[in-house]
């Protein structure tokens, strides 16, 4: 099995036409990726074209999925039309939207992050490369190549680090079930607890693996909550460790204040919850395997 991404995927590209968006369009066809449909207002009518297939393009997200029954999203727009394009997403009855724009103003998120929960809708990102499901869906821009099925769940942060775990695994022969980078803003979608507790429940998935970085607290909340209900094992790395107090580092929400936030914390957080935490993360696959023998 899988969570939130299958082959039943059917997936909405808001920004399809941009370059951005019709080069990894073509990368998730090409993957083999339920794409129906894009959206790009004035441009309704056209079609996109791809790995030997074509889909409609629409002008709002409303006329897209009735037409095609979309029930997933990816936003590929630049930060000043993004948010917008979450509300015409959650709007039109989209039930995941995966966003990938960054610099999305934080106060705007916390808005749009508000709107979405009164609907019950999930959103991953935004300020992330997406989720993949390997041999079923690619939603957004994890490379599909490094990826292959089996039964370790991925979670993280980063992205760059998201690629560098799942092709040692892959290179050591253990498989994913899903790879999901959550991104690593302050106001963002599904949180490491929601993606955790998905995991828990797919019986496909025997172990997971969490990235995390320096800033905030959602790892130490993660540690609790994988204390109290997370049975099956947990491998970890925290980046950032060398990160000086009160300097930011790579996503807007990986900044130390005082003693909060830091590296040290959050693998103290995650020792004490029974959680194994790498010291570099060519670790994390020899960890992992070293569970299946």
């Amino acid at each position: 099995m899988s969570i939130l991404v299958n082959k039943d995927t059917r997936l909405l590209v808001q920004g399809i036409t941009g370059r951005e968006g019709s080069f990894h369009t073509t990368q998730m066809m090409e993957y083999g990726t339920n794409v129906v449909g894009g959206v790009t207002p004035g441009k309704g009518g056209q079609w996109f074209e791809a790995a030997g297939q074509r889909v409609p393009v629409f002008d709002t997200v409303k006329m897209a999925k009735e037409a095609t029954d979309a029930n997933t999203s990816l936003i590929f727009v630049p930060a000043r039309f993004a948010v917008d394009a979450i509300y015409e997403a959650a709007d039109a009855g989209i039930e995941l939207i995966v966003c990938l724009t960054e610099h999305i103003p934080v106060l705007d998120m916390i808005d749009a992050r508000a709107y979405l929960d009164t609907k019950g809708i999930n959103l991953i990102g935004p300020n992330c490369p997406g989720l993949l499901t390997p041999g079923e869906a690619k939603v957004g821009i994890i490379p599909g190549s490094i990826a292959i099925p089996g039964n370790v769940g991925v979670v993280s942060k980063s992205g760059t680090l998201t690629y560098e775990v799942i092709d040692a695994l892959t290179k050591m022969g253990i498989g994913q079930t899903t790879c999901i980078g959550i991104g690593g803003d302050p106001i963002a979608g599904l949180s490491f607890i929601e993606i955790l507790a998905l995991f828990e429940d797919d019986p496909d998935t025997d172990q997971i693996v969490m990235i995390g970085e320096i800033g905030g607290n959602a790892e130490e909340q993660a540690a609790a909550y994988i204390a109290q209900y997370v049975t099956k094992p947990v491998t970890s790395f925290i980046a950032g460790r060398t990160a000086p107090p009160g300097k930011r580092m790579g996503h807007a929400g990986a900044i130390i204040e005082g003693k909060a936030g830091t590296a040290e914390s959050k693998m103290a957080a995650l020792t004490a919850a029974g959680v194994t935490v790498a010291e570099n993360p060519d670790e994390i696959a020899r960890i992992v395997a070293e569970r299946m023998n």
